[in-house]
């Protein structure tokens, strides 16, 4: 694709794998300089390490910040160096892919093993929440440049249920409505809020679900595709909607599923 992105700064929360991962990568082949906040230890920095190597062979700059993305805090201190290095009006993409939450179930015989109510809060502050605080500060710090679009991952999960996926699908209901919320509230200043839903995919973060093994079956049957959907698909379908061609749609929640969700 060519180079649309060029000279412009994408911003991707979770860039270290999955969806933010490789959405980094197709970004940047697109002209993009990447920033990545992620959060990651010293047994995952090789894959971090690789992701930024990719980004950097297309000649772009790449900052990233091994950080807490739901401290208010860290995420304070982020923006303002982000400020520094990229300048105001800067971020043409913002990604919010962050997938940190509770997996217990609402509900147990014994009441110590169900979801309490500070997972439940942290769940749905770290996986829907912060795309508020982090859109409104970026914001405010004169960061997005015109026409810019911000994106954040929800799934089936919004409106399905598994076992110990409440939290997360309370969560995923909540960044759909907020993304609609955003939309209307920054439209006026040319900035575009859209939705994600991938189909099922085969990342870290899917198979810490009770039962993925049997999610990964159902969706590679009835995909009409006939597999699973994969992060460099989603990744595709955001560098192609953040073409200046496309910044009339907000407000939505598109799906990039290969008809997953259309079929019984």
């Amino acid at each position: 694709m060519e180079s649309f992105l060029k000279d412009k700064w994408s911003l991707i929360l979770g860039a270290s794998s999955g969806f933010g991962g490789a959405t980094a990568q197709r970004l940047a082949e697109s002209g993009s300089n990447i920033i990545g906040v992620h959060f990651d230890r010293k047994g995952t920095m090789p894959k971090v390490e690789e992701i930024k190597e990719n980004i950097s062979k297309h000649g772009n700059k790449v900052v990233f910040f091994n950080v807490n993305a739901a401290s208010s805090e860290k995420r304070a201190d982020t923006l303002k160096q982000i400020r520094e290095i990229c300048g105001e009006k800067s971020i043409q993409v913002f990604m919010h892919s962050l997938a940190f939450g509770n997996l217990k179930n609402f509900i147990e015989d014994d009441s110590k093993n169900q979801i309490t109510q500070a997972q439940m809060e942290m769940t749905l502050d770290v996986m829907a929440h912060s795309l508020v605080y982090w859109v409104q500060d970026t914001f405010h710090q004169n960061l997005f440049s015109p026409g810019a679009s911000v994106y954040a991952m929800t799934s089936a999960g919004s409106s399905r249920v598994w076992r110990g996926y409440g939290a997360v699908s309370a969560a995923k209901s909540s960044l759909e409505s907020h993304c609609r919320q955003l939309g209307l509230e920054l439209a006026p200043h040319n900035i575009a809020v859209n939705a994600i839903l991938a189909g099922v995919t085969d990342t870290p973060a899917l198979r810490k679900i009770p039962g993925h093994e049997s999610m990964i079956e159902t969706a590679s049957k009835k995909n009409p595709f006939g597999r699973l959907t994969t992060p460099d698909d989603v990744a595709k379908a955001i560098t192609l909607l953040s073409h200046p061609y496309a910044e009339f749609m907000t407000g939505n929640t598109l799906y990039v599923d290969g008809g997953e969700n259309i079929v019984e």
